[in-house]
């Protein structure tokens, strides 16, 4: 099986040193599918969109971008998920993967009232309770005509959601471990957060469970359906 994890999220100032998304992703999927080949491609530092031929499934992952803007690869993307689907790809979508998929495939993703969410928030995932790793402004708001609910939280009703073709996606990180995150607020305190909302954040993931394999199974499933 050979996989292909999108990544379209650029570091922050300061995190150059620290594992990339496409890294976190890789570390935090592959113990579940050690079967698979994975490569990171870079979309957001110029790599270009696969064929969607090309691979037998495809991770998307965070972003700082929105789906409402304007980059060189946000319409492309949208275009090639599009084909995956009709290819039969599987998909599995984070965060910012979670919002282009449900916005691309009939539902919306948009900037929310709340402001930037960032820390650990609970999730009730099929019957269950769980904690998870967020940092987000933006959900999915209307769902698309192809997917279900699975998991949701008091202030984001499509945290989870999976679709009636191989295609499953989450609103937050399970990738994120506790100490990347924190390391993250701390790095941005004082430009993208103040110093009483990164106080939160911290405080928020050193009181919550946070598993370390948190849906990676889920995951796994999704893309191990066959083409």
């Amino acid at each position: 099986m050979k996989l292909a994890i999108l990544d379209f999220a650029t570091p922050f100032i300061g995190m150059e040193e620290f594992d990339t998304a496409g890294v976190l992703l890789w570390n935090w999927l592959s113990p579940a599918l050690p079967e698979a080949e994975f490569e990171i491609l870079e979309i957001a530092q110029g790599v270009p969109l696969p064929e969607p031929e090309a691979f037998d499934g495809y991770v998307l992952s965070g972003s700082e971008k929105g789906v409402y803007d304007q980059t060189a690869w946000m319409t492309p993307l949208r275009g090639f998920l599009l084909e995956a689907k009709r290819a039969g790809r599987p998909l599995v979508g984070i965060c910012f993967g979670h919002q282009i998929m449900a916005d691309t495939f009939g539902g919306r993703a948009e900037k929310v009232g709340f402001g930037m969410m960032v820390g650990a928030q609970a999730f009730e995932i099929e019957g269950a309770g769980m904690d998870a790793h967020v940092w987000h402004q933006d959900q999915v708001v209307v769902l698309p005509p192809d997917a279900r609910i699975t998991g949701q939280a008091p202030y984001c009703p499509m945290a989870v959601l999976k679709y009636d073709f191989p295609a499953f996606s989450v609103q937050f990180h399970p990738e994120y471990t506790a100490e990347y995150l924190i390391e993250e607020i701390t790095i941005a305190t004082g430009s993208v957060l103040t110093p009483e909302a990164a106080a939160t954040a911290i405080a928020s993931i050193q009181k919550a469970n946070v598993e370390s394999d948190l849906m990676a199974a889920h995951a796994a499933a999704t893309l191990r359906l066959p083409a």
